[in-house]
């Protein structure tokens, strides 16, 4: 479903050239969930940013479904680890967002608006949030914001779920239900995944495929299988190949660079 070669991506800053990722090479398969882990700083949302096609690869090539990524895909479901929520809007205008998008695009997957409300409605309800609909980003927490933008990413079914640290700001409990929640849909909805995340027990939960990433300039160091059953329980978390493929990965953050993949 992703395929990237070769992929190096620089940033300009005050007439300065840096590059924040190079030689990225990996493929991810179709249903696939994959996640990126690393020391802050590495590239790992520029990589969401590359594959989702909010910035163009300097050097390389970026694949999705077979065909090489050169506008923002409208096959993407994204939430960042920022809500970015319209304040003018309500929860349920926030939700139904995407939609009304792809409305005035004359995209069939829209629908129509009862029927999108309904979705929203039934997407609030799953991540704990009965009851919001009419109120204002303002007048929710946090972790709240949170959810309503992973809702708002889900809305339109996507094919691509890419996630930015998108349960950091939620308590330990809401965070492993939302795990969970992920997981849920996983059996229930047809999409790839890509998660990015500094929480390694988020990463083991998740993903099939890590990958750990060292710094100036980004690349992929280590890639690590994750053998567990799918779908899993919390309780494998404890298990000893998690507890090992943590503590391991943990090593090779704090390591910083790396070594062969």
């Amino acid at each position: 479903m992703i395929e990237l070669r070769g992929v190096g991506f620089d940033y300009v800053t005050n007439g300065r050239r840096t590059r924040a990722v190079e030689e990225i090479t990996l493929a991810v398969p179709r249903r696939a969930c994959v996640a990126f882990v690393g020391p802050s700083g590495c590239g790992k949302s520029t990589l969401l940013k590359l594959i989702s096609g909010l910035v163009r690869a300097t050097t390389g090539t970026v694949q999705v479904d077979g065909r090489p990524v050169v506008a923002p895909l409208k096959i993407v479901g994204m939430a960042f680890q920022n809500p970015t929520l319209l304040l003018w809007r309500t929860v349920l205008g926030n939700v139904i967002l995407p939609l009304e998008i792809l409305r005035e695009n004359g995209d069939q997957r829209a629908g129509n608006r009862r029927a999108a409300e309904a979705l929203a409605r039934d997407l609030l309800q799953k991540v704990g949030l009965v009851g919001v609909e009419h109120k204002q980003p303002r007048e929710l927490s946090g972790g709240m914001r949170q959810r309503v933008s992973l809702c708002r990413a889900l809305i339109h079914e996507p094919e691509l779920l890419l996630l930015d640290e998108p349960f950091a700001a939620l308590d330990a409990f809401t965070r492993e239900e939302m795990w969970e929640f992920h997981q849920t849909l996983r059996q229930n909805w047809t999409f790839t995944g890509v998660l990015v995340t500094h929480d390694l027990r988020e990463a083991v939960f998740l993903a099939e495929t890590i990958y750990v990433m060292s710094t100036n300039p980004g690349r992929i160091a280590h890639a690590h299988t994750v053998g567990l059953p799918f779908p899993r329980r919390l309780e494998h978390l404890f298990d000893p190949e998690a507890t090992e493929l943590i503590r391991m990965m943990r090593e090779q953050i704090r390591g910083g660079h790396g070594g062969t993949p």
